[in-house]
């Protein structure tokens, strides 16, 4: 990881959060304000080491977002932003598609609407299959009808993430505890002292709840962290899965369900499973837990079990069986949830004169990272 010798007690820019999004702040910054300091604060002693090592690496196209939401805009210019920087830096990347699959006609008006948000999004090629055509795609593959978005890829966002290391000065083991205004900047507090700063740049993660509210900042929305499990396919039985084969979400909850994912490294994945692991302290936690406490029963069903995880699976990939499935990885997701009990399914931002707080970054953050910093840029640049 690039770094600096020692830590600055002074910058133009301090940016919290040795992640992909805190990464491409400094990356954009950099190349906006070339001859200005930029240091990035990380609590860890290496980057990446939470949701951007930890996610199923697909660059999205912006398939499930409202039109005219952050996440729609953003997602679309990241992605295409993605793709360039991979390309740029020989960073492996690969278009391998997706499709999103239909199994019964209760699910055919959640496509539907899918579709006509795609469409609106400018997802590029997207298209309505048939049961034939989806299994021209995906030849293991079963339903009435599926979208598929061949521009989706993957790729390993930690390899991004270190390349854009190579353009910041990292500072690891630096736990920010607080960002305090002061006439002209802002005080970064921190576990090695203070870093003074004419500007600052939270992207904290699973801490920016934490960290905003030391810093004076409402606490609304809090972050609640959601464990996510996978299961891995077995060697001799990758071929079920040529891309990547999707479920028709429930567009009231922002999870995509268990999903069937290739990584860049021909693994697949099969999951993951949304379990809330935290926050309990937050009245917002309790709501969504009274609310939709038939989901969180079925998923701890799920994780518990490899054969429920088959059997979720086997609905739209009906040849995979129990035996299938190996122990995978886990993950956590950052995801905001408002004092009501409402999940927030949109990037948020807090700003006050000399700082600006990403609230709310979950999937498809890594995707969105290089169009959200070009978003960060321009708002510090109008403010």
């Amino acid at each position: 990881m690039a770094g600096v010798a020692e830590l600055p007690q002074r910058c133009d820019t301090a940016i919290v959060g040795g992640g992909i999004i805190g990464l491409a702040v400094a990356r954009e910054l950099r190349r906006r304000r070339p001859d200005e300091s930029i240091v990035v604060l990380e609590r860890e002693d290496e980057i990446a080491r939470h949701q951007t090592g930890r996610n199923s690496g697909v660059i999205h196209q912006g398939v499930y977002y409202a039109p005219g939401s952050l996440k729609a805009a953003l997602c679309r210019r990241g992605a295409d932003l993605m793709y360039a920087f991979c390309e740029e830096n020989g960073i492996r990347v690969e278009r391998c598609g997706k499709v999103i699959v239909a199994t019964n006609e209760r699910e055919l008006r959640r496509l539907d609407e899918l579709h006509r948000r795609g469409l609106e999004n400018g997802v590029p090629g997207l298209r309505r299959l048939t049961g034939y055509e989806l299994r021209e795609v995906e030849p293991h593959a079963t339903g009435i009808a599926a979208l598929h978005s061949p521009e989706t890829g993957i790729v390993d966002f930690a390899q991004v993430a270190a390349a854009l290391a190579e353009q910041a000065a990292v500072v690891g083991g630096c736990a920010v505890e607080r960002l305090v205004e002061e006439p002209g900047g802002v005080r970064v507090v921190h576990g090695e002292g203070e870093t003074h700063a004419r500007f600052a740049v939270a992207c904290a993660g699973l801490w920016s709840a934490k960290l905003a509210v030391a810093s004076g900042l409402e606490e609304d929305p809090r972050i609640v962290p959601f464990r996510g499990g996978y299961h891995l396919l077995r060697a001799d039985r990758r071929d079920l899965v040529r891309g990547l084969i999707y479920p028709v979400p429930d567009p009231a909850l922002p999870f995509l369900g268990i999903h069937l994912t290739r990584r860049i490294d021909g693994a697949v994945l099969v999951g993951p499973s949304a379990l809330l692991v935290g926050g309990l302290g937050w009245p917002g936690t309790w709501r969504v837990a009274r609310r939709w406490w038939r989901v969180g029963v079925a998923e701890l069903r799920t994780a518990a079990s490899a054969r429920a995880f088959a059997a979720e699976a086997r609905r739209y990939v009906p040849s995979l069986v129990r035996g299938d499935l190996l122990p995978g990885p886990s993950g956590v997701r950052a995801q905001a949830v408002a004092r009501d009990g409402s999940l927030v399914d949109d990037f948020v931002f807090s700003h006050t004169e000399h700082t600006m707080h990403v609230r709310n970054a979950p999937s498809p953050g890594a995707t969105s990272s290089l169009a959200i910093a070009e978003h960060i840029a321009d708002t510090i640049e109008r403010r």
